[in-house]
């Protein structure tokens, strides 16, 4: 048996992975959260006065969901009684809600973790609702779905539900370090050589889920060379290994990252799909995060589309959401489906140019007020003062248009939307010559 296969031998935890050897034992170990456990976090706040409702935490796969329930009931005194959604059935549910009230009975809290809670069907969760109102337990809930679909409405009434986000990159890099720092539960006392970015190549592929991460170490490690000096050499092809995947040069935080998306943004802009999509593939299968990319094609439907096809903002919105609902890898294709719209679509930059050049006279007159005539008049003051006189009701016109000005007195006349010739625009060009003869009228 060579020595990564029994590395574990010597402090009695064989065949123990290192993701559940490094899972934290208490809020100064665990990473991430801060919304929640910082000083002023919610649940930070519930620990230390004791009272912890019944809750449900929703969040991705990795964040600490299963952590932050065994944290709490050591804070708390409290029995632990870990129950999965998928192993157990109604009888189970009996046996250990008798468990609960004997403890309940001697003075003992219990709190129930159950994991992927959204699997129960609706029996299942009723069966919690006596135990939960008589204070029997204290139910805590981990689900990677949305608890407003996925737990009825009676049961989803008597949980506080805490949002639990994706860890961060440096969250992710830095539990990484702990893992090789630590000599008793992780890698510290092998000598492991290992670049840094190459951490963040770990880290950006885990899509936020720290088991991911460290999994993806350890086996790294696992498979990593060992010099005469007995060092571990873990290099690129170790992790692309660990990872089955080619791992793509790109520094997220350097020059590339701004290159490949502006590159991305460009090849949309000139319509050329094929271009399209081999660097929204290029930016995913290097590690990007989704919804960088995502915010980026809403910029460009509103920037480089418009109102040349309105759908285009929808549809790139959508993308956002979906990504934030599925995730990659299933979203990539909900990424895709956007950026090939944006290039097929007509293309008009009039309203980004509209918006610029009214920003700059927004700025310059800054300090215009508003004509009197737009302005509200609730007061018997205020309409003595002149506000709201003269102001036209385009209602009460038949074609829904006054002739009336709403720019400042130093801006009258001034013009920033032209609409071009291109896709829907069109038809706004030529609304927009209709409301103009109608002034005239």
């Amino acid at each position: 048996m060579d020595i990564q296969s029994s590395i574990f031998d010597n402090n009695k935890k064989i065949n123990i992975p290192l993701a559940e050897r490094m899972r934290p034992r208490d809020f100064d170990e665990f990473t991430g959260q801060e919304h929640l456990l910082s000083e002023k976090g919610l649940l930070r706040q519930l620990i230390e006065s004791k009272n912890i409702p019944s809750m449900v935490f929703w969040g991705p796969p990795g964040v600490g969901k299963t952590t932050l329930a065994m944290i709490i009931s050591k804070k708390v005194d409290a029995k632990f009684l870990n129950f999965s959604a998928v192993m157990s059935g109604i009888g189970e549910i009996k046996e250990v809600m008798k468990e609960a009230q004997e403890n309940k009975r001697f003075g003992v809290r219990t709190i129930l973790f159950v994991d992927e809670i959204h699997r129960f069907n609706k029996a299942q969760q009723d069966a919690f609702l006596p135990y939960v109102e008589r204070g029997d337990i204290i139910l805590i809930g981990a689900t990677t779905e949305n608890p407003s679909f996925e737990l009825n409405s009676a049961l989803l009434s008597r949980l506080k539900v805490l949002v639990l986000n994706p860890l961060k990159e440096e969250d992710i890099v830095k539990i990484l370090k702990k893992a090789l720092r630590d000599e008793e539960r992780g890698l510290g006392r092998y000598k492991i050589k290992l670049k840094e970015d190459l951490l963040y190549r770990i880290a950006s592929f885990s899509n936020g889920d720290a088991r991911v991460a460290l999994n993806t170490l350890e086996l790294a490690f696992l498979k990593a060379a060992i010099a005469d000096d007995g060092t571990y050499n873990i290099t690129l092809k170790e992790i692309e290994d660990a990872l089955q995947k080619k791992v793509l040069l790109y520094d997220k935080k350097g020059e590339e990252h701004y290159n490949l998306i502006s590159t991305l943004h460009k090849s949309i802009r000139n319509s050329d799909v094929d271009a399209t999509l081999y660097w929204l593939a290029r930016m995913i299968e290097s590690g990007e995060d989704p919804l960088y990319i995502a915010r980026r094609l809403i910029r460009v439907a509103s920037e480089d589309v418009g109102l040349a096809d309105p759908e285009a903002l929808l549809i790139t919105v959508s993308a956002f959401q979906a990504v934030q609902f599925v995730g990659l890898p299933e979203a990539a294709l909900n990424l895709a489906q956007a950026a090939v719209y944006l290039a097929l679509c007509p293309k008009s930059n009039a309203l980004y140019t509209a918006y610029n050049k009214a920003r700059e006279d927004a700025i310059n007159y800054l300090a215009e007020p508003v004509p009197l005539h737009l302005r509200n008049a609730p007061t018997p003051l205020m309409e003595e003062l002149g506000y709201g006189k003269g102001y036209k009701y385009a209602h009460d016109y038949k074609e829904k248009v006054a002739d009336m000005e709403c720019l400042p007195e130093n801006l009258k006349g001034a013009r920033y939307y032209f609409p071009t010739d291109q896709g829907k625009e069109k038809f706004y060009a030529e609304r927009l010559k209709e409301i103009e003869n109608l002034k005239k009228k």
